[in-house]
């Protein structure tokens, strides 16, 4: 047997002493154990030893006790509470009756006490010697608990970089899925990474097999990832979670589970740990997840109306951990990664009275594929995660301008006038967008020839294009179905003809049912979607719909039946819109009673302030139920035993069967979490053909990991409440993590009417975010910025903001899309030594030099916020460029007056930021101004920044298949840099930057300047100006040139 590489440390799981030779675990299989003095276990007395082994009969016994007694009482626990509202529960009761129908252990025991683990039985150093490849064997005999067990097991520990390791254990016959690498590619990696040189160390017990990931630079400090049994709290552990109510969250045990259709793996973590990531949610919780009390975290894409606390559109297994080490006294972060597209449980819980907390995966598919990042802070944890997933794709700088959609535009005419009203009221609009009313019986890639006659079509879109506009329509997953043999529709017959689309176990097409009634959904593994797909957006495209990019919808996939269709259901149209009678949108957000104050959602009637003005309550209705749109159709699909918290309950309840079966033998249970994903895949590629050289720009509602190479996302169908306007600060950020940056969430929210205070308040934090655009639902009032005009001011000036720091926002994506680095940050990301920031989601930054504290409460005229820095930062307004003082120790919160219509927003000292000294109606008039930049400096003196410029939307192109890092386009990269009363301007690159630099203003300079100079040559007084009172320098006048390199002092 090989010896193993000295650089792999081996211990035992239960701490007995080591030696250097091979050790029987009791099943006559060796161990290779090396010699390590530092944890040699103290000698055991007589006394000792004799209750060690008393411990162990009492410890069998107990075990055996449960595998036969626990599930009873399992069973009595969850017909006592068989009234919980959770439909994963009812799903977990059903079970337990099938296993008491089939007998327990004839079938599945549904308990895992009885798991047995595995055994590491052999180990084998890679050719590289950057890791090992090792055996893992059932350690005895099978407990199926959920699954069958899979007896034969594969390690695969390979350091890949210095900051990142990978550990992946799977079956090795390889009949568990794994993500297809056709369609997700591996990290590339450079020069092999000698253990040795690797932040993070992988160690190992053999039997029963446990590993922990320590970091190498804080040897004595506690993992960052722990299975050992003896790190873990004893077990059983009974429900607490969710008030106890729900047995199949108890803590049976923590072996590691490998069957094929349940995976357990569980770390130990610190008590109540800063853990953030794993969704998509809405986390009531906030950014920071709630381990305290405790987090079910399902992974299983689902079409819902953002409810708090459950899962929704995306599947994101990946969370950045922010840990104190407590022998520096400092802060390091570190991320893990799920490589996995398995319906999940992912659950963090601190159990009762214990000192720590865990995390435990429970997986019904799949294997083990996990990526360990080192950081060690937190955006270095993002770029890791980014280099394994890939990199987001850069936008065209158009897609950073401000959009206008909503449900309910009737017909071309209506959409016209929108464009034109915003054009009257001088508020920005550089993107127009159609939802569902653009189709003809709501048939994708086709136009209604009534409303939107196709000529028309394109000559508005031609129209705005000529305008420095852009338009974008709605494209959803799924083909019409024909409704007679009368019925025409290519998109369904060439569909057909291509066998592209996803089918039943008896090879019969899958039916299911969206807006046009009856549909079938693409099988994007199938050999000819892509030429289908891209057949389709060509011809719909050559009909007028000339699109600039496009909006990808109902992509869970989402269906309005619960599974298959049958054929004996009624097909006509019987789903009831939101504004007609039965389905009438009356909600207004918290504090607005329309009873009182009437439909308008004015910020006033008659001079009488409409908020509080009735008795109507502060809590939000985001998880009232939707059944309206849904048809109750059930078919029996493919449910595993172990039922993940879905919380619709059934995993095939408004979506594809769990059975149906897609091209290269995988199923549905398997590749759900994927279609989103591989719809903006093949979306993206086929626009690259479709307009040559230039950049994709989508925005997809599901997402997967890895999504942001081919896609944006907005957060969904949110609600017109001042809690969600909150909460889309978390969502974002989430993304920022989830290396998918181009995030947003409607703005004045989508789901039942806003009002026009909260309307004020959202547009302006919607500025600050990536994704920018104004949508709400048919039937709600309208509620577009020109319809107040409070908010129509808020709104100009806002995107006014927006639009001046457009260069800087360039700059954020592009280093995004070359070094995964974050434009939307935390506090903490900057700041990650300041502990009091880790739980600040009220406030956000962009990038690392502007700091946003909006406002996100009714009736206030000033917010609270952080001042990050400890006062070694110096923090300027915007708006006045005053210094604002915060609170040294970093303990207390600074006052911002904040009036309606007023977002504070604040500069960090150190900033150089190129700006648009003119922002324009586009983000194309923009650009045709003369550059700004603003200085910022730091308490010594000095200023750093950069700005990347190029056309703005050439195709990114050096990286392969997605061609999302670095670029082959020409662009300039330039640098500015101060001290010393000397700025130093210098670029590098082949783009030939046509706009001069036409003024510079330089804060916190002291005292008054006696001369300024250029190059050397003196500035005329009349070019300059000083504001002592803010220590302002302002140079204007100018026309420097940014291809050239340049010096501007003052003395």
């Amino acid at each position: 047997m090989p010896t193993p590489s000295p650089q792999l440390r081996s211990r035992r799981g239960d701490g007995s002493k080591k030696s250097n030779v091979a050790v029987d675990d009791g099943d006559g299989a060796p161990s290779l154990l090396r010699d390590d003095d530092d944890d040699d276990a103290p000698e055991l007395t007589a006394s000792q030893a004799g209750r060690r082994s008393r411990n162990r009969i009492r410890r069998g016994s107990y075990t055996w006790a449960c595998g036969a007694i626990v599930p009873l009482l399992v069973l009595a626990i969850a017909l006592l509470f068989r009234s919980a509202p959770y439909p994963y529960w009812q799903n977990y009761i059903s079970k337990l009756r099938d296993g008491i129908r089939n007998g327990f252990g004839s079938k599945y025991s549904l308990n895992v006490a009885d798991c047995p683990g595995y055994t590491l039985d052999s180990l084998t150093e890679n050719q590289l010697g950057n890791g090992f490849t090792a055996q893992l064997n059932l350690a005895g005999p099978p407990c199926n608990a959920f699954g069958k067990d899979i007896l034969n097991l594969t390690l695969q520990v390979t350091y890949e970089t210095s900051s990142r390791l990978h550990v992946n254990i799977f079956d090795t016959s390889a009949e568990q899925f794994t993500l297809p690498s056709g369609y997700f590619d591996l990290p590339k990696l450079g020069e092999p990474t000698s253990p040795i040189d690797a932040d993070l160390q992988f160690d190992y017990g053999a039997s029963p097999f446990s590993f922990w990931i320590t970091r190498r630079s804080d040897p004595d400090s506690v993992p960052i990832f722990d299975t050992r049994l003896t790190s873990l709290p004893p077990t059983p552990i009974p429900p607490f979670l969710r008030s106890g109510r729900d047995p199949s969250l108890a803590f049976n045990g923590f072996p590691l589970v490998f069957e094929d259709r349940y995976l357990q793996l569980t770390s130990a973590l610190p008590l109540d740990p800063n853990i953030y990531g794993l969704g998509e949610v809405v986390a009531s919780s906030g950014f920071r997840r709630d381990v305290q009390n405790g987090t079910v975290q399902t992974i299983w894409s689902r079409d819902a109306p953002d409810p708090l606390d459950e899962n929704i559109y995306g599947s994101h297994p990946i969370y950045l951990e922010h840990r104190l080490v407590p022998s520096t006294g400092s802060f390091k972060s570190h991320g893990v990664f799920l490589s996995s597209a398995a319906g999940s449980d992912i659950i963090l819980a601190t159990p009762p009275s214990s000192n720590q907390s865990l995390i435990q995966y429970r997986l019904i598919g799949g294997t083990l594929d996990l990526y360990f990042f080192s950081g060690p802070d937190p955006k270095s944890v993002i770029e890791q995660y980014g280099q394994v997933v890939g990199l987001p794709t850069r936008p065209p700088n158009w897609g950073l301008g401000f959009h206008l959609c909503r449900w309910g535009y009737a017909s071309l005419l209506e959409t016209k006038q929108q464009v034109d009203a915003m054009r009257a009221a001088n508020i920005p609009l550089e993107v127009m967008w159609n939802d569902l009313e653009l189709y003809h019986d709501f048939r994708d890639f086709t136009v209604d020839p009534v409303t939107f006659p196709a000529n028309e079509m394109r000559a508005f879109i031609r129209n705005l294009n000529a305008n420095g506009q852009h338009y974008i329509p709605i494209l959803h997953g799924s083909a019409a179905l024909l409704a007679n043999v009368t019925d025409v529709y290519d998109p369904y017959t060439r569909g057909s003809e291509l066998d592209v689309f996803i089918r039943n176990p008896d090879h019969s097409t899958f039916v299911g049912k969206v807006w046009p009634g009856y549909t079938v959904f693409p099988d994007w593994f199938a050999p000819n979607v892509e030429v289908w797909w891209k057949e389709a957006l060509r011809n719909w495209s050559s009909l007028g719909v000339e699109f600039s990019g496009l909006w990808l919808d109902m992509n869970e996939p989402s269906s309005f039946c619960d599974g298959h269709c049958p054929p004996t259901v009624d097909r006509s149209q019987a789903i009831i819109l939101p504004g007609e009678p039965g389905n009438l949108v009356t909600a207004y957000p918290e504090g607005y009673d329309a009873a009182i104050s009437g439909p308008s959602g004015n910020i006033s009637v008659h001079g009488i302030l409409t908020y509080g003005a009735g008795v109507q309550s502060l809590v939000n209705n985001a998880n009232q139920d939707d059944n309206a749109l849904f048809a109750k159709y059930m078919t029996a699909g493919s449910e595993p035993p172990y039922a993940i918290h879905n919380a619709i309950g059934d995993l095939s309840a408004r979506t594809v069967v769990t059975n149906a079966r897609h091209y290269g033998g995988h199923v549905e249970l398997d590749v759900h979490n994927l279609f989103g994903h591989l719809m903006s895949r093949a979306t993206n590629l086929a626009v690259r053909e479709l307009r040559p050289g230039k950049r994709p720009f989508l925005i997809s509602r599901s997402t997967f990991a890895g999504s942001g190479r081919w896609t944006g996302h907005w957060l969904g169908d949110n609600w017109s409440t001042w809690s969600y306007l909150y909460h889309s600060i978390q969502g974002v950020l989430q993304f920022q993590l989830f290396q998918i940056p181009m995030v947003g969430a409607d703005a004045c929210g989508f789901v039942d009417n806003t009002d026009e205070e909260l309307c004020n308040r959202w547009m302006q934090l919607a500025a600050f975010t990536p994704f920018f655009r104004n949508h709400n639902i048919r039937g709600a009032i309208p509620q577009e910025p020109y319809r107040w005009d409070s908010v129509a001011n808020a709104s100009r000036t806002a995107i006014a903001v927006r639009y001046a720091l457009l260069p800087y926002w360039y700059t954020l994506f592009a280093n995004a899309s070359t070094y995964g680095t974050p434009p939307i940050r935390a506090l903490f990301f900057e700041f990650p030594q300041e502990e009091e920031l880790l739980p600040i989601d009220r406030q956000f930054m962009v990038g690392g030099d502007i700091l946003v504290t909006p406002v996100l409460t009714p009736n206030v005229s000033s917010v609270s916020g952080f001042l990050p820095g400890r006062g070694q930062v110096i923090w300027r307004d915007w708006y006045t460029h005053e210094v604002v003082s915060g609170a040294p120790t970093g303990g207390n919160m600074v006052d911002f007056d904040a009036p309606l219509g007023h977002i504070p927003v604040h500069v960090r000292s150190g900033a150089a930021l190129l700006l648009h000294s003119q922002p324009g109606y586009t983000t194309r008039a923009s650009a045709a101004m003369p550059y700004a930049l603003l200085i910022s400096l730091s308490s010594d003196g000095h200023a750093y920044g950069t700005a990347l410029i190029d056309d703005g939307e050439t195709l990114v192109t050096n990286d392969g298949e997605d061609g999302h890092t670095g670029a082959a386009t020409h662009q300039r990269t330039l640098l500015f840099n101060v001290r010393g009363r000397s700025l130093e301007i210098r670029g590098e690159g082949t783009f030939a930057v046509i706009q001069p630099l036409g003024v510079i203003t330089v804060l916190g300079v002291d005292p008054r300047p006696r001369r300024v100079r250029i190059n050397g040559v003196k500035v005329p007084y009349q070019k300059w100006d000083y504001t002592p009172v803010v220590q302002r320098l302002v140079i204007s006048g100018l026309t420097i040139d940014l291809n050239e390199r340049s010096a501007v002092t003052w003395d």
